[in-house]
Protein backbone atom coordinates (compact mmCIF):
# COMPACT_ATOMS: atom_id res chain seq x y z
CA UNK A 1 0.00 0.00 0.00
CA UNK A 2 1.35 3.50 -0.86
CA UNK A 3 2.13 6.23 1.54
CA UNK A 4 -0.83 8.11 3.33
CA UNK A 5 -0.62 11.63 1.49
CA UNK A 6 -0.50 14.26 4.23
CA UNK A 7 -3.72 15.65 5.06
CA UNK A 8 -2.00 19.26 5.25
CA UNK A 9 -1.66 20.14 1.68
CA UNK A 10 -0.01 23.75 2.25
CA UNK A 11 3.17 24.30 3.11
CA UNK A 12 4.33 25.35 6.81
CA UNK A 13 2.95 28.84 7.65
CA UNK A 14 3.09 30.20 11.34
CA UNK A 15 0.01 32.02 11.23
CA UNK A 16 -2.29 29.10 10.07
CA UNK A 17 -3.28 26.68 12.98
CA UNK A 18 -4.65 23.13 11.56
CA UNK A 19 -8.00 22.09 13.02
CA UNK A 20 -8.32 26.59 14.16
CA UNK A 21 -10.52 26.72 16.40
CA UNK A 22 -12.34 30.00 18.21
CA UNK A 23 -10.54 32.01 20.64
CA UNK A 24 -13.35 29.79 23.41
CA UNK A 25 -11.36 26.47 21.86
CA UNK A 26 -14.53 25.99 19.86
CA UNK A 27 -14.26 24.14 16.50
CA UNK A 28 -15.33 26.36 13.31
CA UNK A 29 -17.50 24.76 11.35
CA UNK A 30 -18.95 27.55 9.51
CA UNK A 31 -20.01 27.87 5.85
CA UNK A 32 -17.19 28.84 3.54
CA UNK A 33 -17.29 32.30 1.34
CA UNK A 34 -19.08 31.21 -2.36
CA UNK A 35 -15.45 31.18 -4.60
CA UNK A 36 -16.61 31.45 -8.16
CA UNK A 37 -14.60 28.65 -10.43
CA UNK A 38 -13.37 26.55 -7.82
CA UNK A 39 -13.96 23.16 -7.97
CA UNK A 40 -13.28 19.93 -6.65
CA UNK A 41 -13.10 16.86 -9.54
CA UNK A 42 -11.31 14.17 -11.28
CA UNK A 43 -10.61 16.76 -14.02
CA UNK A 44 -10.31 20.27 -12.10
CA UNK A 45 -7.13 19.18 -10.17
CA UNK A 46 -6.06 19.42 -6.66
CA UNK A 47 -8.73 22.24 -5.18
CA UNK A 48 -5.73 23.46 -2.40
CA UNK A 49 -3.99 24.49 -5.60
CA UNK A 50 -6.67 26.50 -7.42
CA UNK A 51 -7.90 28.46 -4.06
CA UNK A 52 -5.59 30.90 -2.42
CA UNK A 53 -4.31 30.35 1.10
CA UNK A 54 -6.18 33.44 1.48
CA UNK A 55 -9.60 31.51 0.95
CA UNK A 56 -8.85 28.33 2.97
CA UNK A 57 -7.77 31.08 5.84
CA UNK A 58 -11.71 32.53 5.50
CA UNK A 59 -12.93 29.10 6.58
CA UNK A 60 -10.85 29.87 10.06
CA UNK A 61 -13.65 31.81 11.67
CA UNK A 62 -16.35 31.43 14.43
CA UNK A 63 -18.68 28.72 14.74
CA UNK A 64 -22.13 29.37 13.15
CA UNK A 65 -24.25 28.96 16.17
CA UNK A 66 -23.76 27.63 19.75
CA UNK A 67 -24.99 24.25 18.63
CA UNK A 68 -21.26 22.99 18.45
CA UNK A 69 -19.94 24.73 21.45
CA UNK A 70 -18.78 21.22 22.87
CA UNK A 71 -18.78 19.59 19.36
CA UNK A 72 -14.88 18.40 18.23
CA UNK A 73 -16.33 16.33 15.19
CA UNK A 74 -14.33 13.24 13.74
CA UNK A 75 -14.29 12.83 10.01
CA UNK A 76 -12.88 10.19 7.87
CA UNK A 77 -11.94 11.34 4.22
CA UNK A 78 -12.09 7.51 1.73
CA UNK A 79 -11.29 8.57 -1.66
CA UNK A 80 -8.26 6.73 -3.86
CA UNK A 81 -7.91 10.15 -6.19
CA UNK A 82 -4.81 11.28 -3.52
CA UNK A 83 -5.61 15.10 -5.14
CA UNK A 84 -9.11 14.42 -4.23
CA UNK A 85 -8.54 13.12 -0.46
CA UNK A 86 -5.79 15.78 0.17
CA UNK A 87 -8.16 19.11 -0.92
CA UNK A 88 -11.26 17.69 1.18
CA UNK A 89 -8.67 17.13 3.99
CA UNK A 90 -7.59 20.24 3.76
CA UNK A 91 -10.94 22.48 3.60
CA UNK A 92 -12.24 19.56 6.44
CA UNK A 93 -9.43 20.39 8.63
CA UNK A 94 -10.03 24.58 7.89
CA UNK A 95 -13.62 23.93 9.07
CA UNK A 96 -12.37 22.95 12.53
CA UNK A 97 -13.01 18.82 12.28
CA UNK A 98 -10.69 16.24 13.26
CA UNK A 99 -9.75 14.61 9.80
CA UNK A 100 -8.39 11.19 9.06
CA UNK A 101 -7.98 10.19 5.26
CA UNK A 102 -7.74 6.48 3.82
CA UNK A 103 -7.41 5.53 0.18
CA UNK A 104 -9.17 2.24 0.07
CA UNK A 105 -12.26 0.53 1.69
CA UNK A 106 -9.70 -1.49 3.23
CA UNK A 107 -7.53 1.15 5.07
CA UNK A 108 -11.05 2.71 6.00
CA UNK A 109 -11.91 -0.48 8.00
CA UNK A 110 -8.74 -0.56 9.55
CA UNK A 111 -9.67 3.23 10.81
CA UNK A 112 -12.88 2.17 11.73
CA UNK A 113 -11.50 -0.65 14.07
CA UNK A 114 -9.44 1.51 16.06
CA UNK A 115 -11.05 5.02 15.94
CA UNK A 116 -14.43 6.58 16.53
CA UNK A 117 -15.40 8.46 13.74
CA UNK A 118 -18.16 11.14 13.86
CA UNK A 119 -18.61 11.65 10.00
CA UNK A 120 -17.34 9.60 6.53
CA UNK A 121 -17.07 11.58 3.71
CA UNK A 122 -16.59 8.85 1.29
CA UNK A 123 -16.45 7.73 -2.48
CA UNK A 124 -18.62 5.33 -3.75
CA UNK A 125 -16.09 3.92 -6.52
CA UNK A 126 -13.59 2.68 -4.25
CA UNK A 127 -10.42 -0.03 -4.45
CA UNK A 128 -10.86 -3.36 -1.48
CA UNK A 129 -14.40 -4.32 -1.68
CA UNK A 130 -16.60 -0.92 -3.52
CA UNK A 131 -18.34 2.28 -1.58
CA UNK A 132 -21.30 0.40 -0.63
CA UNK A 133 -20.49 -2.66 0.71
CA UNK A 134 -18.12 -0.16 3.07
CA UNK A 135 -21.43 2.06 3.84
CA UNK A 136 -23.22 -0.90 4.90
CA UNK A 137 -20.12 -1.69 7.43
CA UNK A 138 -20.48 1.79 8.62
CA UNK A 139 -24.33 1.93 9.15
CA UNK A 140 -24.30 -1.40 10.53
CA UNK A 141 -21.31 -0.83 13.29
CA UNK A 142 -21.58 2.78 13.54
CA UNK A 143 -25.47 4.00 12.78
CA UNK A 144 -25.02 7.26 14.77
CA UNK A 145 -22.29 8.38 11.96
CA UNK A 146 -23.09 11.14 9.14
CA UNK A 147 -22.06 10.21 6.00
CA UNK A 148 -21.44 11.87 3.11
CA UNK A 149 -21.25 9.94 -0.72
CA UNK A 150 -19.08 11.49 -3.10
CA UNK A 151 -18.62 10.13 -6.90
CA UNK A 152 -18.02 11.14 -10.35
CA UNK A 153 -20.25 8.36 -11.75
CA UNK A 154 -23.64 9.26 -10.16
CA UNK A 155 -26.61 8.55 -11.41
CA UNK A 156 -29.93 9.07 -9.57
CA UNK A 157 -30.40 4.80 -8.81
CA UNK A 158 -26.80 5.36 -7.07
CA UNK A 159 -27.42 8.37 -4.59
CA UNK A 160 -30.71 6.81 -4.15
CA UNK A 161 -29.49 3.30 -2.93
CA UNK A 162 -26.55 4.73 -0.71
CA UNK A 163 -29.11 7.22 0.33
CA UNK A 164 -31.33 3.69 1.36
CA UNK A 165 -28.62 2.10 3.09
CA UNK A 166 -28.02 5.18 5.37
CA UNK A 167 -26.08 7.94 3.46
CA UNK A 168 -27.36 11.45 4.97
CA UNK A 169 -26.16 13.53 1.85
CA UNK A 170 -24.17 13.26 -1.57
CA UNK A 171 -21.74 15.37 -3.50
CA UNK A 172 -21.02 14.84 -7.78
CA UNK A 173 -18.22 15.28 -9.08
CA UNK A 174 -16.92 17.70 -9.58
CA UNK A 175 -18.20 20.03 -7.00
CA UNK A 176 -17.48 23.58 -5.62
CA UNK A 177 -15.70 24.68 -2.24
CA UNK A 178 -19.09 26.04 -1.49
CA UNK A 179 -21.32 22.76 -2.15
CA UNK A 180 -18.28 20.64 -0.29
CA UNK A 181 -18.41 23.42 2.79
CA UNK A 182 -22.08 23.49 3.08
CA UNK A 183 -22.29 19.58 2.66
CA UNK A 184 -20.27 18.89 5.85
CA UNK A 185 -21.62 22.24 8.20
CA UNK A 186 -24.56 20.84 7.69
CA UNK A 187 -24.35 17.16 7.82
CA UNK A 188 -22.27 17.85 10.95
CA UNK A 189 -25.28 19.74 12.63
CA UNK A 190 -27.28 16.45 11.88
CA UNK A 191 -24.61 14.77 13.88
CA UNK A 192 -24.58 16.78 17.14
CA UNK A 193 -28.47 17.26 16.84
CA UNK A 194 -28.35 13.78 17.29
CA UNK A 195 -26.46 13.43 19.48
CA UNK A 196 -28.07 16.17 21.45
CA UNK A 197 -31.30 13.95 21.10
CA UNK A 198 -29.78 10.90 22.12
CA UNK A 199 -28.78 12.87 25.53
CA UNK A 200 -31.82 14.29 26.35
CA UNK A 201 -33.43 10.84 26.45
CA UNK A 202 -30.65 9.71 28.78
CA UNK A 203 -31.47 12.71 30.88
CA UNK A 204 -35.43 11.76 30.71
CA UNK A 205 -34.55 8.24 31.47
CA UNK A 206 -32.96 9.30 34.65
CA UNK A 207 -36.05 11.28 35.56
CA UNK A 208 -34.69 14.63 35.63
CA UNK A 209 -37.48 17.38 36.92
CA UNK A 210 -39.91 16.43 39.18
CA UNK A 211 -42.22 13.30 39.07
CA UNK A 212 -44.60 13.93 35.80
CA UNK A 213 -43.06 16.97 35.18
CA UNK A 214 -40.42 17.79 32.40
CA UNK A 215 -38.91 21.47 31.80
CA UNK A 216 -35.46 23.00 33.17
CA UNK A 217 -36.94 26.32 32.14
CA UNK A 218 -37.19 29.14 35.86
CA UNK A 219 -40.24 28.87 35.88
CA UNK A 220 -40.44 25.41 36.43
CA UNK A 221 -37.75 25.40 38.78
CA UNK A 222 -39.90 27.73 40.68
CA UNK A 223 -42.69 25.61 40.25
CA UNK A 224 -40.57 22.48 41.72
CA UNK A 225 -39.22 24.84 45.01
CA UNK A 226 -43.32 25.16 45.78
CA UNK A 227 -44.29 21.75 44.90
CA UNK A 228 -41.82 20.25 47.07
CA UNK A 229 -42.79 22.17 49.76
CA UNK A 230 -46.71 21.78 49.43
CA UNK A 231 -46.14 18.08 48.83
CA UNK A 232 -45.44 17.01 52.12
CA UNK A 233 -48.84 19.04 54.04
CA UNK A 234 -52.24 18.23 53.85
CA UNK A 235 -53.57 21.44 52.81
CA UNK A 236 -56.04 21.74 49.78
CA UNK A 237 -54.18 23.19 46.88
CA UNK A 238 -55.60 25.41 43.73
CA UNK A 239 -54.00 24.60 40.88
CA UNK A 240 -54.34 27.44 38.22
CA UNK A 241 -53.72 27.73 34.40
CA UNK A 242 -54.51 27.36 30.66
CA UNK A 243 -56.21 24.59 28.92
CA UNK A 244 -53.43 21.84 28.55
CA UNK A 245 -50.70 23.69 30.87
CA UNK A 246 -50.40 19.85 32.69
CA UNK A 247 -52.95 20.55 36.22
CA UNK A 248 -53.67 17.34 36.35
CA UNK A 249 -49.83 16.09 36.22
CA UNK A 250 -49.13 18.69 38.57
CA UNK A 251 -51.96 17.03 41.00
CA UNK A 252 -50.10 13.69 40.39
CA UNK A 253 -46.55 15.01 41.11
CA UNK A 254 -48.10 16.28 44.37
CA UNK A 255 -50.10 13.26 45.09
CA UNK A 256 -47.18 10.94 44.71
CA UNK A 257 -44.34 13.06 46.35
CA UNK A 258 -46.85 13.25 49.52
CA UNK A 259 -47.27 11.08 52.77
CA UNK A 260 -50.35 9.79 50.74
CA UNK A 261 -48.78 8.46 47.67
CA UNK A 262 -49.73 4.68 48.42
CA UNK A 263 -53.41 5.34 49.07
CA UNK A 264 -55.40 6.27 45.31
CA UNK A 265 -55.16 9.64 43.40
CA UNK A 266 -59.04 10.00 42.27
CA UNK A 267 -59.30 12.90 39.60
CA UNK A 268 -63.20 13.81 39.12
CA UNK A 269 -64.06 16.12 36.08
CA UNK A 270 -66.85 18.51 37.56
CA UNK A 271 -67.32 20.03 34.19
CA UNK A 272 -68.45 16.53 32.68
CA UNK A 273 -71.17 15.12 35.30
CA UNK A 274 -74.43 16.02 36.03
CA UNK A 275 -75.00 18.01 39.41
CA UNK A 276 -76.71 14.81 40.56
CA UNK A 277 -73.93 12.49 40.11
CA UNK A 278 -71.56 14.91 41.36
CA UNK A 279 -73.13 15.26 44.85
CA UNK A 280 -73.42 11.36 45.26
CA UNK A 281 -69.66 10.71 43.66
CA UNK A 282 -68.20 13.30 46.18
CA UNK A 283 -70.58 12.73 49.34
CA UNK A 284 -71.82 9.16 48.82
CA UNK A 285 -75.45 8.07 49.24
CA UNK A 286 -77.81 5.73 51.23
CA UNK A 287 -79.82 2.60 50.11
CA UNK A 288 -83.52 4.39 48.89
CA UNK A 289 -81.91 8.23 48.96
CA UNK A 290 -82.77 8.23 45.52
CA UNK A 291 -84.96 6.48 42.33
CA UNK A 292 -82.42 3.47 41.39
CA UNK A 293 -80.03 3.62 44.54
CA UNK A 294 -80.53 -0.04 45.36
CA UNK A 295 -77.13 0.03 48.18
CA UNK A 296 -75.48 2.40 50.57
CA UNK A 297 -72.28 4.29 49.10
CA UNK A 298 -69.32 5.64 50.20
CA UNK A 299 -68.64 9.55 48.90
CA UNK A 300 -65.19 9.93 47.67
CA UNK A 301 -64.65 12.71 50.36
CA UNK A 302 -64.88 9.87 53.14
CA UNK A 303 -63.08 6.73 50.95
CA UNK A 304 -62.11 4.45 53.53
CA UNK A 305 -58.91 4.06 51.80
CA UNK A 306 -57.94 7.72 51.91
CA UNK A 307 -55.36 9.46 49.20
CA UNK A 308 -55.72 11.83 47.09
CA UNK A 309 -59.17 13.75 45.80
CA UNK A 310 -58.92 15.48 42.39
CA UNK A 311 -61.29 18.21 41.63
CA UNK A 312 -60.35 19.24 37.63
CA UNK A 313 -62.88 22.38 36.81
CA UNK A 314 -64.04 23.07 39.94
CA UNK A 315 -65.38 26.16 38.38
CA UNK A 316 -67.99 24.31 37.08
CA UNK A 317 -69.43 23.57 39.78
CA UNK A 318 -72.76 23.99 40.81
CA UNK A 319 -73.61 27.20 43.64
CA UNK A 320 -75.20 24.58 45.72
CA UNK A 321 -72.53 21.96 45.71
CA UNK A 322 -70.30 24.86 46.17
CA UNK A 323 -72.13 25.62 49.74
CA UNK A 324 -72.29 21.82 50.68
CA UNK A 325 -68.52 21.41 49.91
CA UNK A 326 -67.80 24.18 51.77
CA UNK A 327 -69.28 23.27 54.74
CA UNK A 328 -67.77 19.87 54.90
CA UNK A 329 -64.30 20.87 54.14
CA UNK A 330 -64.86 23.16 57.08
CA UNK A 331 -66.00 20.58 59.19
CA UNK A 332 -64.06 17.82 58.17
CA UNK A 333 -66.76 15.67 57.73
CA UNK A 334 -69.49 14.94 54.83
CA UNK A 335 -73.21 13.63 55.22
CA UNK A 336 -74.31 11.00 52.98
CA UNK A 337 -77.56 11.70 50.82
CA UNK A 338 -80.88 10.79 52.59
CA UNK A 339 -78.73 10.09 55.52
CA UNK A 340 -78.11 11.74 58.87
CA UNK A 341 -74.97 10.07 60.60
CA UNK A 342 -71.86 12.36 59.06
CA UNK A 343 -68.61 10.36 58.33
CA UNK A 344 -65.27 11.97 58.41
CA UNK A 345 -62.99 14.05 55.48
CA UNK A 346 -59.88 11.10 54.65
CA UNK A 347 -58.66 12.60 51.60
CA UNK A 348 -56.68 15.51 50.53
CA UNK A 349 -58.17 17.87 48.16
CA UNK A 350 -56.53 19.70 45.46
CA UNK A 351 -58.67 21.66 42.87
CA UNK A 352 -57.93 23.00 39.73
CA UNK A 353 -59.40 25.29 37.19
CA UNK A 354 -58.78 27.52 33.82
CA UNK A 355 -61.25 29.68 34.70
CA UNK A 356 -60.76 33.18 36.89
CA UNK A 357 -62.06 32.56 39.61
CA UNK A 358 -61.31 35.79 41.24
CA UNK A 359 -63.37 36.98 38.63
CA UNK A 360 -65.90 34.73 39.12
CA UNK A 361 -66.08 35.36 42.69
CA UNK A 362 -66.74 39.20 41.79
CA UNK A 363 -69.64 38.00 39.76
CA UNK A 364 -71.60 36.13 41.74
CA UNK A 365 -70.51 32.90 39.97
CA UNK A 366 -68.51 31.61 42.36
CA UNK A 367 -68.44 31.23 46.18
CA UNK A 368 -65.73 33.60 47.92
CA UNK A 369 -65.57 31.72 51.37
CA UNK A 370 -65.15 27.97 48.94
CA UNK A 371 -62.15 30.23 47.12
CA UNK A 372 -60.40 31.11 50.09
CA UNK A 373 -60.87 27.62 51.51
CA UNK A 374 -59.55 25.52 48.59
CA UNK A 375 -56.99 28.81 47.71
CA UNK A 376 -54.98 28.02 51.03
CA UNK A 377 -51.97 27.07 48.39
CA UNK A 378 -51.86 28.68 45.42
CA UNK A 379 -49.95 26.78 42.17
CA UNK A 380 -49.24 28.58 38.79
CA UNK A 381 -48.38 26.50 36.12
CA UNK A 382 -47.21 28.24 32.98
CA UNK A 383 -47.98 28.39 29.80
CA UNK A 384 -46.06 27.04 27.07
CA UNK A 385 -45.04 29.96 25.06
CA UNK A 386 -44.15 31.34 28.60
CA UNK A 387 -41.65 28.34 28.47
CA UNK A 388 -39.84 27.84 25.48
CA UNK A 389 -36.78 26.38 26.18
CA UNK A 390 -38.63 23.07 27.36
CA UNK A 391 -40.26 22.97 24.33
CA UNK A 392 -37.71 20.50 22.63
CA UNK A 393 -37.09 18.37 25.78
CA UNK A 394 -41.06 18.31 25.98
CA UNK A 395 -40.89 17.16 22.28
CA UNK A 396 -38.58 14.15 22.82
CA UNK A 397 -40.23 13.16 25.78
CA UNK A 398 -43.63 12.30 23.73
CA UNK A 399 -41.75 11.10 20.86
CA UNK A 400 -40.08 8.56 23.08
CA UNK A 401 -43.40 7.36 24.16
CA UNK A 402 -44.81 7.23 20.77
CA UNK A 403 -41.90 4.82 20.40
CA UNK A 404 -42.80 2.60 23.09
CA UNK A 405 -46.47 2.40 22.06
CA UNK A 406 -45.84 1.78 18.36
CA UNK A 407 -42.27 -0.02 18.27
CA UNK A 408 -41.25 3.03 15.64
CA UNK A 409 -38.00 4.97 15.79
CA UNK A 410 -38.87 8.95 15.04
CA UNK A 411 -36.44 11.97 15.57
CA UNK A 412 -36.67 15.62 14.79
CA UNK A 413 -35.00 17.77 11.92
CA UNK A 414 -33.68 20.98 12.90
CA UNK A 415 -36.42 22.88 11.08
CA UNK A 416 -39.27 20.82 12.94
CA UNK A 417 -37.78 21.84 16.38
CA UNK A 418 -37.38 25.20 15.20
CA UNK A 419 -40.93 25.13 14.14
CA UNK A 420 -42.49 24.06 17.62
CA UNK A 421 -40.33 26.43 19.38
CA UNK A 422 -41.47 29.56 17.74
CA UNK A 423 -44.99 28.31 17.53
CA UNK A 424 -47.06 29.73 20.22
CA UNK A 425 -49.11 26.47 21.69
CA UNK A 426 -52.99 27.99 22.79
CA UNK A 427 -53.67 24.60 23.10
CA UNK A 428 -49.90 23.92 25.27
CA UNK A 429 -49.17 20.70 26.37
CA UNK A 430 -51.98 18.66 25.21
CA UNK A 431 -51.38 20.31 21.30
CA UNK A 432 -47.75 19.49 21.52
CA UNK A 433 -48.45 15.60 21.60
CA UNK A 434 -51.44 15.49 18.83
CA UNK A 435 -49.16 17.39 16.77
CA UNK A 436 -46.24 14.88 17.61
CA UNK A 437 -48.38 12.42 16.99
CA UNK A 438 -50.20 13.19 14.24
CA UNK A 439 -46.26 13.96 12.52
CA UNK A 440 -45.22 10.53 13.68
CA UNK A 441 -47.97 8.69 12.02
CA UNK A 442 -47.76 11.28 8.23
CA UNK A 443 -44.27 11.15 8.11
CA UNK A 444 -42.41 9.10 5.58
CA UNK A 445 -39.45 8.18 7.43
CA UNK A 446 -37.82 8.32 10.77
CA UNK A 447 -36.86 11.53 10.31
CA UNK A 448 -39.98 14.19 11.37
CA UNK A 449 -39.81 17.19 9.02
CA UNK A 450 -41.48 20.33 9.53
CA UNK A 451 -44.11 19.62 6.15
CA UNK A 452 -44.86 16.56 8.56
CA UNK A 453 -46.44 18.85 11.40
CA UNK A 454 -49.79 21.34 11.76
CA UNK A 455 -50.20 23.38 9.12
CA UNK A 456 -50.17 26.21 11.69
CA UNK A 457 -46.88 25.28 12.91
CA UNK A 458 -45.71 26.02 9.13
CA UNK A 459 -47.02 29.08 8.82
CA UNK A 460 -45.60 30.39 11.67
CA UNK A 461 -41.83 29.01 10.67
CA UNK A 462 -42.39 30.01 7.33
CA UNK A 463 -43.19 33.62 9.07
CA UNK A 464 -39.76 33.31 10.64
CA UNK A 465 -38.11 32.07 7.57
CA UNK A 466 -36.70 35.61 7.38
CA UNK A 467 -35.23 35.74 10.92
CA UNK A 468 -33.67 31.91 10.29
CA UNK A 469 -32.18 32.38 6.90
CA UNK A 470 -30.00 34.92 8.54
CA UNK A 471 -28.66 32.69 10.95
CA UNK A 472 -28.42 29.77 9.19
CA UNK A 473 -27.72 30.53 5.40
CA UNK A 474 -29.76 28.10 2.63
CA UNK A 475 -28.41 24.75 1.93
CA UNK A 476 -27.35 24.07 -2.19
CA UNK A 477 -30.68 22.32 -3.05
CA UNK A 478 -32.85 24.82 -1.23
CA UNK A 479 -30.87 27.64 -2.39
CA UNK A 480 -31.36 25.64 -5.66
CA UNK A 481 -35.18 25.64 -5.51
CA UNK A 482 -35.27 29.25 -4.31
CA UNK A 483 -33.82 30.44 -7.14
CA UNK A 484 -35.58 28.53 -10.01
CA UNK A 485 -39.12 29.64 -8.28
CA UNK A 486 -38.33 33.05 -8.48
CA UNK A 487 -36.94 32.53 -11.82
CA UNK A 488 -40.08 31.12 -12.83
CA UNK A 489 -41.87 34.33 -11.82
CA UNK A 490 -40.05 36.56 -13.94
CA UNK A 491 -38.29 38.68 -10.43
CA UNK A 492 -35.33 38.76 -8.89
CA UNK A 493 -36.99 39.74 -5.50
CA UNK A 494 -40.62 39.86 -4.38
CA UNK A 495 -42.08 43.00 -5.24
CA UNK A 496 -45.32 42.87 -3.20
CA UNK A 497 -46.44 40.64 -0.41
CA UNK A 498 -47.00 37.14 -1.15
CA UNK A 499 -48.64 34.61 0.49
CA UNK A 500 -46.79 31.96 2.38
CA UNK A 501 -48.95 28.92 0.69
CA UNK A 502 -48.57 30.49 -2.53
CA UNK A 503 -44.52 30.59 -1.12
CA UNK A 504 -44.41 27.36 -0.53
CA UNK A 505 -46.59 26.33 -3.66
CA UNK A 506 -43.92 28.23 -5.95
CA UNK A 507 -40.74 26.15 -4.06
CA UNK A 508 -42.68 23.13 -4.53
CA UNK A 509 -43.86 22.69 -8.20
CA UNK A 510 -40.61 24.78 -8.89
CA UNK A 511 -38.15 22.14 -7.61
CA UNK A 512 -40.26 18.89 -9.34
CA UNK A 513 -39.95 21.09 -12.61
CA UNK A 514 -35.85 21.71 -12.00
CA UNK A 515 -35.66 17.92 -11.31
CA UNK A 516 -38.05 17.10 -13.82
CA UNK A 517 -40.53 15.49 -12.69
CA UNK A 518 -38.40 13.21 -9.70
CA UNK A 519 -40.36 13.67 -7.10
CA UNK A 520 -39.07 11.63 -4.52
CA UNK A 521 -35.77 14.00 -5.35
CA UNK A 522 -37.84 17.11 -4.69
CA UNK A 523 -39.16 16.44 -1.41
CA UNK A 524 -35.48 15.16 -0.04
CA UNK A 525 -34.28 18.23 -1.19
CA UNK A 526 -37.25 19.91 0.04
CA UNK A 527 -36.28 18.25 3.48
CA UNK A 528 -39.94 16.96 3.46
CA UNK A 529 -41.67 13.56 3.66
CA UNK A 530 -42.86 12.20 0.41
CA UNK A 531 -46.40 11.71 1.68
CA UNK A 532 -46.11 15.18 2.90
CA UNK A 533 -44.83 16.68 -1.03
CA UNK A 534 -48.19 14.42 -2.28
CA UNK A 535 -51.04 15.77 -0.09
CA UNK A 536 -49.14 19.06 -1.02
CA UNK A 537 -49.93 18.37 -4.85
CA UNK A 538 -52.86 17.31 -4.59
CA UNK A 539 -54.24 20.10 -2.37
CA UNK A 540 -52.97 22.29 -5.43
CA UNK A 541 -55.24 19.84 -8.12
CA UNK A 542 -51.86 18.30 -9.20
CA UNK A 543 -52.82 14.71 -9.92
CA UNK A 544 -50.64 14.00 -13.08
CA UNK A 545 -46.72 14.85 -14.02
CA UNK A 546 -45.79 18.08 -13.85
CA UNK A 547 -44.55 19.70 -17.05
CA UNK A 548 -40.80 20.57 -16.87
CA UNK A 549 -40.91 22.73 -19.63
CA UNK A 550 -37.72 23.75 -21.55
Amino acid sequence: MKPRPSIDGLPPDSSRTPGSASASGTPSLATARPTAGVGVGAASGLLVGMASREQLRDLQVSAVTATYKTASLHLLVVDDDESIRQACSEIATQMGFVVVSAESATEARAILKHQRMDMILMDLKLPGGGGLPLLEEVKSLHPEAGVVVMTAFATVSSAVEAMRIGAGDYLTKPFSLEELTTILDRTGRRVVFDAESRRLREKLRAQKGMGHLIGSSPEMEKLYRILSKVAGSTHPVMILGEAGTGKERVARTIHFNGPNSTAPFVPVDCGSLLPALIESELFGHVKGAFPGAMRAKDGLLSAPTGGTLFLDEIGELPLDLQAKLLRALQEREVRPMGGTTPAPITVRVLAATNRDLSAMVDQGRFRRDLYFRLNVVNLRIPALRDRRQDIPELAQYVLDRVQRETGVFHTFSDDALRAMTAYDWPGNLRELESAIERACALSSGPVVHMGDLPTQLQSVALREAPVAAAAHPPVAGEAAANAFAASQEGIAAPAGIVSIAEMEKHAILGTIRQLKGDKLMAAKLLGIGKTTLYRKLKEYGITEDIETGD
